[in-house]
């Protein structure tokens, strides 16, 4: 039993002797972080854009059906004129088609246009840059597209 007892003294030695990290375990650790953030991060940094993008075409898919309600209602559309705001007011019901019109994920105004250039009525987002046409998070986002 005192062979036994020596081994457990010998092993609690050598592991208490060892008090931390040496200089190349720390620089491995350091170098596959990096790695792995150098793989990650491009993959990360593109979500917030395709989220906006994304909430966009759900804005506009939801103002699209209250101007459908609207038109079902009057017998058309807003005009241009009008705007957006036109089946916001309460209606001769009480009721409203929608409690109001959001801005774009971009925190602009969403454009409408009656007539449209795509269609019977264009609803539509100038993207990033607030600017028609553009290329990829600047490119516009309608009804168009969705």
């Amino acid at each position: 039993m005192t062979d036994y007892f020596h081994l457990l003294k010998g092993s609690a030695r050598k592991s208490g002797q060892q008090q931390g990290f040496s200089l190349i375990e720390i620089m491995v650790v350091v170098v596959i972080m990096g790695v792995l953030a150098a793989l990650v991060v491009p993959n990360v940094m593109d979500r917030p854009d395709q989220a906006r993008a994304i909430a966009a075409n759900q804005d506009i898919g939801a103002i699209m059906q209250a101007l459908k309600l609207y038109r079902l209602d009057h017998g058309r559309y807003p005009s241009s004129t009008e705007g957006l705001e036109a089946f916001v007011a309460k209606q001769d019901k009480g009721s409203r088609y929608m409690d109001r019109v959001p801005n774009d994920p971009w925190n602009t105004p969403y454009q409408y246009l009656n007539p449209g250039v795509h269609g019977e009525i264009d609803v539509f987002s100038l993207g990033a840059d607030g600017k028609p046409g553009g290329e990829g998070v600047d490119a516009d986002i309608g009804s168009w597209t969705r």
